[in-house]
Parts: structure tokens; C-alpha cells; sequence
């Protein structure tokens, strides 16, 4: 794992786009969004690691949603895709980067069109839960008759969709923030973000390299904490000195940071959401306890700084995922976002974009507009064997002129894609820490 400082003198170094891409060709790393910020609407966005964490409902609200209804190809009207998304609950604030980064994604779709037709997407909400998830699912899938499914947001919520919904069918199904290890198990779900095993081996490596040989660490308890908790404890090469899950939402956490201090370890890990997080934090101040924090990225945003004292997280190293920031098609997406919504993106607003990107190259590629047929070309557009293009505009020129799927290899907005036999893709990392408690990007990671 190759660490790329960015703190030498005290500001962000400049990657070149070799160095940059270089990560690409090197599996096993996970996204995050560093200098582009975690924490661009400031909700509660308790899912971090790729929104691992929540079950749902549905609210049946639908965006877009006139044209042929997913089903056959015939006619002149759009392709209708479905996505499920966390619009409400825990994992709202994720949610709503999603819809920014979609709609972005589907007027440059729209701006050029598949073959003179438009793309439009029906959205349901998964309340950030798995019952709510499979609910939204099996209304786009069985009423509504989508044959490519973006979601979800948590990854026991994108599982229990493929399990319930997609499973034995030729449903494309690809999850816009899923990081859950488990994911992996399961080829056919594809994920945009990459695992989180990568962003628990990059912790371990960090803890160590900060000389730290003893560890604290909390997990929030379900398929996301427990899965990037696991990663941890088996590429940590120290004492777990503390080893404990909690549940979410509880009104208090003394117990988990009065178990973490009597441990006697330095280094304090929590995988967990920003809610809690908070908590625990605020309990941790008015302890009076000392450890120097890490965390995975779920425990970063806006709720965090906002409802935590200054100086109580300073020195805190937390690992997320991140976009090529230095690449000319991230940067244009990041201008336009700023120019929509006033603020900067994020990793998973830019893991929506591709989503709906690589599901538009998906549909002109493929020879109709069945699941089968989608389910043909959905990994080759993405590619490296074809003609590297990092817009849809370019990807549709290459379809449009009678190049093939695999003339194609789109580099999206959050980096090189390629879907690997288990449906995963790479991506990179960053090292963000607390400063006068703030968030602020030193360093990149490459694996």
C-alpha cells in the first residue's frame, strides 16, 4: 500500500494524472471522497462505508417516470430504469447526494440521448432499511418492469434486495454506495463504490505506521461494522485490546467509551455512523479520556462537526473513499455540481453519476431492451480493453459509429471502473484528519 503525503508543506500536493490513474490498475482499493469533502449536505448520514448499514419502506415517489416503463424496446419513448434510494431515515444524507449526482448524470444522458430516445429513471425510497428496500424493488421490478436496477444505498439493504427481488432473474441490479464486504460473496450484484476490506487494511496499515501496537475498537452492529471490523482485526498485526459492537440510535454510549479507556490502548477505532458517533465523542470529552481517534468513513460529515465540542477529535485520522480529483472529467462534474447545489460533491454523489452513466452506455450497446441483453454488455462498456472515454458524450460516439461494447471503456467521474469477476470495482482512497476541527485532506492511498 503506497501513501502519497500530502502534509509536507502544509498543503494538498498536486497528483499528475499518471500518478493519479496509476492507482486504477491496482486492485483492492476502496473510493473515498477527501478533498472533495465528505460531508457536502451535513445530514445525518449515518451510513458512511458506502451507506453500509441500514433496512426500509418506500414512499413510492417517482421521478421521471413517463415512457415505455422498462419493458420492451419498442416505441420512440424513454428507456425507464428503477433505483432505490435512502430518501428518508438514517441514511437520508446519502441519499440525497445520490439524486444530486443523478440528475446531473441524466441531462448529460439526455442532453445527447440513446439512439435519438431519453433515459428516464422512477425512484423509490428504501427508508434506509431492508424491508423498505426489497418493498421499492419489487415494485420496480414486477410492477413497473425494469430491466436495470440502480441500488441501494446500505449494503444489507442492497443484499436483501438481490436475495429477495433480483436473484434468478436477468435484472441488472448495481448498487450506487454498497461497501459491505459480503457483497463480494455475490457476482451478480454489481457495486459502483469498492469494498471496504481496502478500507480496513488501509487503517490497520496507518495505526501501525503511527506506532500504535494496541487498538480500541467499536463497531456499529450489523453487516457493514461487522464485516469492516472483521477486515480489521485480521490485517491488524497489534492487540485488539477492546473488541465490542453497539447498536445504533441509543441515547447513550458510556459504557462502549468507559470499556474503550479501561482497555489501556492508545488508539481508539470506531466504525460507526455519524449520530453515534457524535455521541460517543461527546462522552468521551466530558469523560475526560484521551486516545488518539481513527475511523472509517462513515463517521465523518457535518452532523459530527456540528454536534461535538472544538478540539474534541483534533488528530483524528479517518480513511474514505475519493474521487480522481485531479482528472478534467471529475473536475467539470464538480463545477457543474457546484454550480447546481452550491457546494462541493462527494465521492457518492459522484458513484450515482456513474451509475446512471454506465446504465445509458449499457442500453445503447446492448441489442435490445431486455435484462438479458443488458446483462451482456453492463461490465464490458466499463472495460479497459476498449477505447478509453471519460464522458458519455465520447462513450456514445464510439456505439453510435458501430463500435461494440467492448470499444468501450468509460472512465467515470469517480474513477476507472472495471468490474472484476465479483462485481466490484477499483477505486482510490484518502486519509482525512480532524485540524481545528475541521476535515482536512493529507494524503492519498494507492494498493
Amino acid at each position: 500500500m503506497v501513501y502519497l503525503d500530502m502534509e509536507s508543506d502544509d498543503s494538498p500536493k498536486k497528483l499528475d494524472r499518471r500518478t493519479v490513474l496509476r492507482a486504477s490498475g491496482l486492485a483492492g482499493l476502496a473510493g473515498l471522497a477527501g478533498c472533495v469533502s465528505t460531508t457536502d449536505d451535513g445530514g445525518d448520514g449515518s451510513d458512511g462505508g458506502g451507506g453500509d448499514g441500514g433496512d426500509g419502506g418506500s414512499d413510492g415517489e417517482s421521478t421521471d417516470t413517463e415512457g415505455d416503463g422498462g419493458g420492451g424496446d419498442g416505441g420512440s419513448g424513454p428507456y425507464n430504469i428503477g433505483m432505490v434510494d435512502a430518501l428518508t431515515g438514517s441514511l437520508s444524507a446519502f441519499g440525497e447526494r445520490n439524486q444530486r449526482g443523478k440528475d446531473l448524470a441524466l441531462e448529460a444522458v439526455n442532453d445527447i440521448g440513446i439512439d435519438g430516445r431519453e433515459l428516464s429513471i422512477t425512484v423509490e425510497d428504501s427508508e434506509s432499511e431492508s424491508q423498505g428496500g426489497v418493498s421499492a424493488a419489487q415494485k420496480l421490478v414486477n410492477q413497473d418492469g425494469v430491466p436495470f436496477l440502480i441500488g441501494a444505498v446500505g449494503s444489507g439493504v442492497s443484499l436483501a434486495i438481490y436475495e429477495s427481488v433480483v436473484q434468478g432473474t436477468d435484472v441488472v441490479q448495481l448498487s450506487q454506495n454498497s461497501t459491505g464486504l459480503s457483497l463480494t460473496d455475490f457476482p451478480g450484484l454489481l457495486r459502483m463504490s469498492p469494498t471496504g476490506r481496502t478500507q480496513s487494511t488501509a487503517l490497520a496499515n496507518i495505526i501501525a505506521e503511527d506506532g500504535y501496537d494496541t487498538v480500541a475498537l467499536t463497531y456499529v452492529n450489523n453487516d457493514y461494522g461487522q464485516s469492516l471490523a472483521d477486515a480489521f482485526v485480521e490485517s491488524y498485526e497489534g492487540e485488539v485490546a477492546y473488541n465490542s459492537p453497539h447498536d445504533q440510535e441509543q441515547q447513550s454510549y458510556s459504557s462502549v467509551v468507559s470499556g474503550m479507556n479501561s482497555s489501556g490502548a492508545d488508539a481508539w477505532l470506531f466504525v460507526t455512523y455519524q449520530a453515534e458517533f457524535a455521541t460517543m465523542v461527546n462522552e468521551v470529552y466530558s469523560s475526560g479520556y484521551e486516545a488518539q481517534f481513527y475511523g472509517a468513513d462513515s463517521v465523518s460529515g457535518d452532523n459530527v462537526i456540528e454536534n461535538t465540542p472544538e478540539g474534541s477529535m483534533d488528530g483524528m485520522k479517518i480513511v474514505v473513499p475519493s474521487a480522481p480529483v485531479e482528472e478534467e472529467n471529475y473536475q467539470q462534474f464538480a463545477s457543474a455540481f457546484e454550480e447546481a447545489y452550491g457546494e462541493q460533491p462527494t465521492a457518492w454523489s459522484a458513484y450515482a453519476y456513474d451509475c446512471v452513466v454506465t446504465a445509458a452506455l449499457s442500453i445503447q450497446a446492448a441489442d435490445e431492451f431486455t435484462g438479458a441483453a443488458l446483462q451482456e454488455t453492463v461490465r464490458d462498456v466499463t472495460r479497459p480493453e476498449g477505447e478509453q472515454v471519460t464522458s458519455f458524450e465520447a462513450a456514445s460516439q464510439i456505439l453510435a459509429d458501430g463500435g461494440g461494447p467492448s470499444d468501450v471503456d468509460y472512465q467515470g467521474v469517480s474513477g476507472p471502473i472495471d468490474f472484476d469477476e465479483n462485481g466490484d470495482p477499483v477505486g482510490f482512497l484518502q486519509i482525512l484528519t480532524v485540524q481545528d476541527h475541521d476535515y482536512v485532506g493529507t494524503g492519498f492511498i494507492e494498493s
